[in-house]
């Protein structure tokens, strides 16, 4: 008797258990964690959580300031995803950590911009002019792009400006001094304590300094640029269910009005 209480019990534990799991399997599919720059990354995963709640998930925003950071987190599991990237960082990034980290979808661009408290356009910037840059070595092409397009800068036949390198240039027609040694989220004090000829810095980072891209630029980024900001997720998941449900709400027609209305120029939405 007591023997076959004793498979009774164990039968009954089984049963609960495996409840309990489908049910945390359930709770875990409709469960977003996702790491973002503060603005618009963040805001924009916040209007986005609004439409996924109807839809009967929780997303939840991780406000992390810090490039390298959100990478580790999606890799090492502590998010479900996360959006502040383009796919050129991103691939530096697996190449240098070995992160298992996939692409979902383009949500939309934060034009990079040139700015001078000394020039009014590029034009203007001098022989020998001191160009301060972030220490990310995967937007190199991307600070390059500016001058490459004025044709002040000539790069390798067959290099793609998105995988263009400071030692991809043969040609530099007013030696321009590029200097790399400071993070991305410095730049704005460098730009407004005036520092060299000019700072070139991500929509971003202006954004969050009072610095209005469209307004303060002396060039700026159009649509055509290649530096889309992504939804990413671990390798492996990207069509999952609730994945592709929130990349269908960042694509949307109403996120694209909702990003011109908070952002106007400062911000691009994807097309496809």
């Amino acid at each position: 008797m007591k023997k076959g209480l004793g498979i009774l019990s164990a039968l009954l534990l089984s049963v609960t258990l495996t409840a309990c799991g489908s049910a945390d399997e359930k709770e875990n599919d409709k469960k977003i964690v996702v790491a973002a720059s503060p603005t618009p990354h963040g805001e924009v995963v916040k209007h986005a959580a609004e439409a996924m709640e109807k839809k009967g998930y929780d997303v939840e925003v991780k406000i992390v300031n810090d490039y390298k950071v959100p990478n580790k987190l999606l890799d090492e599991g502590d998010v479900d995803a996360n959006l502040f990237q383009h796919v050129p960082y991103l691939n530096a990034e697996k190449k240098t950590h070995h992160y298992k980290i996939e692409e979902v979808g383009k949500v939309f661009t934060t034009p990079m911009g040139v700015y001078s408290k000394k020039y009014k356009n590029l034009a203007e910037i001098p022989d020998g002019a001191e160009i301060f840059v972030s220490s990310n070595p995967a937007e190199e092409g991307r600070f390059l792009s500016f001058f490459v397009n004025e044709g002040v800068i000539k790069l390798k036949d067959g290099v793609k400006i998105e995988d263009a390198k400071f030692t991809d240039i043969v040609e530099n027609k007013k030696n321009l001094k590029f200097n790399n040694k400071q993070s991305a989220e410095f730049l704005p004090k460098t730009y407004k304590n005036g520092e060299g000829a000019a700072v070139i810095m991500n929509s971003n980072y202006a954004i969050d300094n009072g610095i209005i891209p469209h307004k303060d630029a002396i060039a700026l980024e159009d649509k055509s640029s290649p530096f889309a900001n992504i939804l990413a997720v671990q390798e492996g998941h990207k069509d999952d269910k609730k994945f592709q449900e929130l990349i269908k709400v960042l694509q949307s027609e109403d996120m694209k009005a909702y990003i011109n209305k908070e952002f106007g120029k400062d911000v691009v939405p994807y097309e496809k």
